[in-house]
């Protein structure tokens, strides 16, 4: 394996370093993957060491680079991408690297063989993927399903009330690195945080929570979530007022919660009634 696509500034030197990896794209519903990478770097302190580069798996046609322009003149071009982040030594009992980074668009083999070989060379024996999809479920609801690289892990992960997952369709870079991490003899997961379609344009800060103190007790690092619990509350309560308000997502609302989540999502998308919460909303 080799890291020819990375740019690294200098590896450090880590105690049994947990990986964490979270996404912008396809798996990143309401912003639960990218945003959870992002919180742990803010939380843990995590400090830049090195970049994937971007030429070689971003089509920019497609994710195009933002420009940032003052004046006539150019200050920055920001390509997609992704960057690898590192706690400080001997800040906790493990260390952890927080990968967050843009789905690629292309050489989605040689985008995680490089990522696995930086694993190697950092001593990283465990790796998480974090991904997020809509569901059938409530906002009061914290769902996470997984998949692992071993049932003893499963067993492990369903004393935490995760569950197993069910699938068969179009997969995520998240499946890819699973894939070829577990090949290669890491112990490696990837969790799910369920999300209910009918709320966008947001974070749910309370799977945020969920996820953050499931990744704190699996991983064995310390984490205070009482600002996105107290986030979470102030939320739903503007959320539950608007829905007292809107007597077709009460309804809908409803028929989900006596259907027990059985309801099929195509069934269920046909209704076409979704809270866009980034028009109504001041979220911190």
């Amino acid at each position: 394996m080799g890291m020819e696509s990375i740019e690294v500034d200098h590896l450090p030197k880590l105690n049994n370093p947990l990986f964490i990896a979270g996404f912008e794209g396809w798996g990143n519903a309401l912003d639960i993957s990218s945003g959870m990478a992002e919180y742990l770097i803010q939380k843990l302190d995590a400090q830049p060491f090195g970049r994937i580069n971007p030429d070689r798996f971003y089509r920019f046609d497609e994710s195009r680079p933002t420009a940032d322009i003052e004046d006539g003149l150019l200050r920055k071009v920001s390509p997609p991408g992704g960057e690898f982040h590192a706690t400080p030594p001997g800040s906790a009992e493990r260390d952890v690297i927080i990968f967050k980074a843009a789905e690629p668009s292309v050489r989605w083999y040689h985008f995680v063989e490089n990522v696995l070989s930086l694993c190697h060379k950092t001593g990283v024996n465990n790796i998480i993927s974090l991904g997020s999809m809509y569901d059938n479920v409530l906002h009061t609801e914290t769902v996470v399903s997984a998949l692992a690289s071993s049932e003893e892990i499963l067993k492990k992960l369903k004393k935490r009330k995760v569950t197993a997952v069910n699938y068969k369709g179009p997969s995520a870079i998240h499946t890819v690195l699973q894939d070829e991490a577990q090949k290669r003899g890491f112990e490696c997961m990837s969790l799910w945080c369920h999300c209910p379609y009918y709320l966008q344009g947001t974070k749910h800060f309370g799977l945020l929570s969920h996820l953050a103190s499931l990744l704190a007790s699996w991983g064995g690092f310390e984490l205070d979530t009482s600002e996105l619990e107290s986030t979470w509350k102030d939320l739903s309560k503007q959320i539950k007022e608007i829905i007292d308000k809107n007597p077709e997502v009460q309804g809908m609302i409803n028929d989900l919660r006596k259907a027990k989540l059985k309801l099929s999502m195509d069934a269920v998308k046909k209704t076409d009634k979704i809270i866009h919460l980034d028009d109504v909303l001041k979220t911190r």
